[in-house]
């Protein structure tokens, strides 16, 4: 893609405009901490303070808005303690320019690394490092500065204790992201019917899993309904789509494939029911029909053999969904697995030990974070030296963008400096009108200031440019309130908010992190892990009564980590400016299809694993370490632009037992016959891509 096609589909991308469920009453809440906050600082201590403690009760709330599954409280006090601190070791050093700016270059490099841990980190702790570099300006001394911080400190408890007082929607995103997972199992079980083969996207499991994590006061609280869903929906999917493949046994056309299209439709609508009453906490309705398929004596008349296995295994599943829905079932095992009673998550303090292993790993050449750390710290320092040179007050506004727009990846950047800059406009020139027209005193500066943060909060994820539109009105009537001359601070912010869209761009044009160059080593990385998984799913087969099914489940994880992260690789380097190196996007689209069948085969040879007193199958020692070591050196020979040899999974597919004369497992033989024509199918994907390169 052409950097113009790029910046094109980058500013479409940041100005769209999408519809979302708003949450009035999250908002509203929000707004009526930022009001107690300004409220109580403007009558004891005055505009000036009250400015500063507003931007710390405005960012805690902010914090409480980010997709995180820790309490909602303990995200407003860290993020209103954090900006206190920053404030006020500002302040005490930004007399001294030099410090100052090792400081802020130290906190940038910080807050960037803090992506290490997650989104939800990383725009937390940017977002302090931008409002810090405004609220230094308004103290006039060290003490009038820890009155500020203190403040702020107390807007972010403030909006901790309203978020206890008035829960909405308590366990709301846990609800929400397993009823979600629910419901894609739902709707996996319909497309079946059309489609036996049909592709499943796994984020709504992966992000249900992150959510079912809780610390040890969360899992006291926990409801009955959110406990073990997740983990029977988990072993549903591999049942549906072996009672949906014909290659198990449904051949497709006849009675049996009508009959297994009527079970897949039940199963659907059984799941949906089961998603409703998670998502709003309420009885599960249930569909008379769907359950009178499911207990149907014809099931044993017309299925046989594999499908017959299936379609009792998926009536059990979807009873025990049933029960965990109505909050009479807990249990979150599979069988043979030890009792767990919660997935953990760390406390706070035992976070931050985590947060500092993650950022080390991310201290190495070529890491993104790492990239991302040094551009924002960089373009931090550069923006306040340029605005502190300009004939212009308020110099802070150019770094302030930049950090506020800057993130690892660059669609985001570009989209967010072009949001970020027609938003400011948008807003500042709404705000401006209502300035001249009212010429509002500071509590009327104020009360706007306040509206201004409620509409931020309720239309937050309806676009970035939305936000910043209001973002803008609230600082203008913010400063407004604290004695700024509107007619200063508005040409100023355009130009400066301007400056600092350009330099963040310009930061990532000049050091950039594309994903492009990246998409060989991702597509390797998955390929390892489908490889591990087949080999541990066969492992399984070769001695049913040793092997856990631990490992199995932490292979599959670890190979749907490397998939989504090898889609979301390939979606980021659709809009950069970068040439393809060594891969076509269309021999990545047939390269991934190939893996994601790999994976299927897998899945469904782990839905009819064997019971621990089952009979060994021997040859399925000499598949699983083939498969191992010929998708080891198939990674390495992608990442050298070379094309995959699996001719080790050929001779141990031609191996037979004739010393013993066990004749071969037909089940087995078959589907690892099935991997190897999927990893042959990867071979001549990438053999296209080295045609073309």
């Amino acid at each position: 893609m052409s950097w113009l096609r790029a910046l094109k589909e980058t500013a479409r991308s940041g100005l769209s405009i999408e519809r979302q469920r708003l949450e009035p009453l999250i908002a509203l809440r929000g707004a009526a901490g930022l009001a107690l906050v300004v409220g109580t600082s403007l009558v004891l201590f005055g505009p000036v303070i009250a400015a500063g403690s507003a931007f710390g009760a405005y960012q805690a709330a902010i914090a409480t808005f980010q997709r995180s599954w820790r309490p909602r409280p303990v995200l407003a006090l860290v993020s209103g303690a954090s900006l206190a601190v920053s404030t006020f070791v500002g302040y005490v050093t930004v007399s001294h320019t030099v410090l100052f700016l090792i400081l802020l270059i130290l906190w940038t490099f910080t807050a960037g690394m803090a992506w290490s841990a997650g989104p939800t980190g990383g725009i937390i702790a940017g977002s302090n490092v931008a409002i810090m570099l405004v609220t230094i300006t308004l103290p006039t001394s060290v003490a009038d500065a820890a009155a500020h911080a203190a403040m702020m400190a107390f807007g972010g408890l403030v909006q901790a204790a309203l978020i206890v007082l008035f829960p909405v929607r308590r366990w709301g995103a846990q609800r929400d992201a397993l009823a979600d997972a629910l419901a894609g199992v739902a709707d996996y079980a319909r497309r079946l019917r059309d489609d036996p083969v049909a592709p499943f996207d796994p984020v709504p499991l992966m992000t249900a899993r992150n959510a079912a994590a809780v610390t040890p006061r969360q899992a006291r609280r926990r409801p009955a309904d959110l406990h073990g869903a997740r983990g029977v929906a988990e072993r549903l999917r591999p049942v549906l789509a072996s009672l949906a493949d014909p290659a198990l046994g449904v051949p497709p056309e006849g009675p049996e494939r009508y009959w297994t299209w009527e079970i897949l439709g039940a199963a659907g609508s059984l799941l949906d029911s089961a998603s409703r009453a998670v998502r709003h906490g309420d009885p599960v309705q249930l569909d008379e029909t769907a359950l009178s398929v499911l207990k149907s004596p014809d099931t044993e008349v017309i299925l046989t053999g594999p499908p017959r296995r299936a379609a009792d295994r998926l009536t059990s599943l979807l009873a025990d969904v049933i029960e965990i829905a109505e909050g009479t079932g807990t249990d979150d095992r599979t069988p043979g697995e030890p009792l767990v009673p919660h997935r953990r998550r760390p406390t706070l303090l035992r976070l931050v030990p985590v947060i500092y292993r993650s950022m080390r790993r991310e201290m190495r050449r070529g890491s993104t974070i790492l990239r991302h750390a040094i551009r924002v710290s960089a373009v931090a320092a550069a923006g306040y030296l340029i605005g502190a040179v300009l004939p212009f007050g308020h110099g802070y506004w150019a770094p302030m963008t930049a950090v506020m727009v800057m993130r690892p990846e660059f669609t985001q950047t570009y989209s967010r400096s072009v949001a970020r800059f027609m938003g400011t406009v948008i807003g500042v020139a709404v705000a401006t009108g209502i300035v001249q027209a009212a010429h509002p005193n500071a509590e009327l500066s104020a009360v706007l200031a306040v509206v201004s943060a409620a509409l931020m909060y309720l239309l937050m994820r309806t676009g970035y440019a939305v936000s910043q539109a209001c973002v803008s009105a609230y600082v203008v009537f913010l400063l407004g309130m604290a004695g700024d001359d509107w007619s200063q601070t508005v040409p100023e912010r355009v130009v400066l908010t301007l400056l600092g869209g350009l330099l963040a761009m310009l930061a990532y044009a000049l050091y950039p992190a594309w994903e492009t160059p990246r998409l060989r080593d991702r597509l390797a990385k998955w390929l390892i892990t489908d490889g591990r998984y087949a080999a541990t799913v066969l492992d399984r087969y070769a001695d049913p009564a040793s092997r856990s099914l631990d490992d199995v489940r932490a292979a599959l994880l670890t190979t749907r980590e490397a998939r989504v992260a090898w889609q979301e690789a390939l979606e980021t380097a659709r809009h950069e400016p970068v040439r393809h190196r060594g891969i076509s996007r269309t021999s990545a689209a047939d390269a991934e299809d190939a893996l994601a069948q790999f994976g299927r085969v897998a899945m469904l040879m782990e839905a009819h694993l064997p019971a621990a007193s089952a009979n060994p199958v021997p040859e399925a020692v000499g598949l699983a370490d083939a498969l191992r070591r010929a998708t080891e050196e198939g990674a390495k020979a992608v990442r050298e632009r070379k094309i995959p040899d699996w001719s080790p999974v050929r001779e141990a597919l031609a191996i037979r037992d004739a010393a013993e004369g066990t004749p071969p497992d037909s089940f087995v033989r078959n589907g690892a016959t099935l991997l190897l024509r999927a990893l042959e199918d990867f071979s001549r994907a990438l053999e296209i891509s080295s045609g073309r390169a």
